[in-house]
């Protein structure tokens, strides 16, 4: 579940970014799902949404989850996200990682796994 000003808009970035359907939609609620599993992702309107700031910073509300995804290409995966309306984070901390903001400022990272195929990010 992702807070955001508004549910819908966040909710069509990642539809964008995923290619993920829509399967529930009310004015404050959206829930998108993969074309097949069992994982999805919900999008909730919250009127006082404020964004996290990545990296920390005391006194600024913090991240409190981020999504990892793999992808086969990284410049090429960047690229189409920040196409869908991303936002590159000025902060990069690894060579095979790129944080990049969604629309509502939450933080998410592309990665390449260049030690196993579906091995976690090092």
């Amino acid at each position: 579940m992702l807070d955001a000003p508004e549910a819908g808009a966040l909710a069509r970035f990642y539809v964008r970014l995923l290619g993920w359907r829509i399967t529930a939609e009310e004015p404050e609620w959206v829930v998108l799902m993969p074309p097949e599993g069992v994982a999805y992702l919900a999008f909730q309107t919250e009127s006082k949404y404020v964004p996290p700031v990545w990296p920390s910073t005391d006194g600024r509300r913090q991240m409190m989850m981020h999504l990892d995804l793999e992808v086969g290409d990284l410049e090429a995966a960047v690229a189409h996200a920040v196409e869908a309306g991303a936002t590159l984070a000025d902060h990069q901390p690894q060579e095979t990682v790129r944080v990049l903001l969604d629309p509502a400022g939450h933080p998410f990272c592309l990665y390449t796994d260049t030690s196993s195929p579906g091995g976690e990010p090092g």
